[in-house]
């Protein structure tokens, strides 16, 4: 979270001023429902070796998902213990992706011949945090990146940000009124001068109606690329989720209420728009044309 925050200012600008303003006394107080990760679906690499080092802190794999037009796949994995966040890992269908693009993100991905997760300390959590925060390949060329950013947004992030955390979520229904909605909690967001996706409308809600997720626009940060230019690029960005509490549990008054208590897991179509806060389509909000 540390590099993270340093790395997304609106993190900091945000649970600033749910401070500032009393929504919570301190920071510890925020829920965070779930933080993700993404992923290239390549040998020795994906989800297949991600989701090990979560695996190992006792998560447990649950439903997949699926992402036609963006070519992805995922999983979300549940915690331990409730007082953890949730886990959304995707992965990239590179084998769906034009041969050019494939060969582009194989000339790096191949330089990783093992799977690297198997030689890490999993029970040391710096070795862990540094993995996570360390290129599993040569620094990228622009030109590679540029060529991948007109296929694929996703493969060009990952290809630049590899495993850094691509977002983490403050759960809002845990909030006073009227901060404990989507809704309400994105105009208290707008208010600090913050820019929400907007794609599939800035409140993107489940078909059940009991799952509703936005999320902030990706900061843009100063990327040095390997022929020494140096580009600003989407890094990553912050998510809210409203759970809606179960209809046999509705009764329940709002100082009882628990995470088993609220809607589970995730919603591909809502994910789907997420997965758009690092495009140029929301980076470029506000941009001249």
């Amino acid at each position: 979270m540390r590099r993270y925050s340093e790395r997304v200012p609106d993190v900091g600008r945000i649970l600033g001023a749910m401070e500032a303003q009393g929504l919570v006394s301190n920071r510890r107080e925020i829920e965070n429902d779930h933080i993700a990760f993404r992923t290239m679906g390549v040998p020795q690499l994906g989800i297949k070796s991600f989701e090990k080092i979560f695996s190992h802190y006792g998560y447990q794999k649950r439903e997949p998902y699926h992402f036609e037009s963006k070519k992805l796949d995922a999983f979300w994995y549940a915690p331990p213990e409730p007082s953890y966040p949730r886990i959304f890992v995707s992965e990239l269908r590179v084998g769906d992706l034009s041969l050019e693009a494939q060969r582009i993100i194989h000339s790096y991905t191949d330089e990783v011949k093992a799977d690297p997760v198997d030689s890490l300390n999993l029970a040391d959590g710096a070795a862990v945090d540094q993995f996570l925060h360390s290129g599993l390949w040569r620094l990228p060329s622009w030109e590679d990146y540029s060529r991948l950013l007109e296929e694929s947004e996703y493969a060009a992030w990952v290809i630049y940000n590899r495993y850094y955390l691509n977002h983490f979520t403050v759960s809002v229904h845990n909030l006073p009124e009227p901060y404990d909605t989507v809704a309400g909690f994105n105009s208290f967001v707008e208010r600090l001068g913050v820019k929400l996706n907007n794609s599939g409308g800035k409140i993107k809600i489940s078909p059940d109606g009991m799952l509703l997720q936005s999320s902030t626009v990706a900061e843009m940060v100063d990327a040095d690329f390997a022929d020494g230019d140096r580009h600003p690029i989407s890094g990553s960005y912050v998510e809210f989720a409203e759970r809606q509490v179960l209809p046999e549990y509705r009764g329940l008054s709002k100082s009882v209420i628990e995470r088993q208590h609220r809607r589970e897991g995730f919603e591909a179509g809502n994910a789907d728009k997420i997965f758009e806060s690092t495009f140029i389509s929301q980076t470029s909000q506000g941009l001249a044309t």
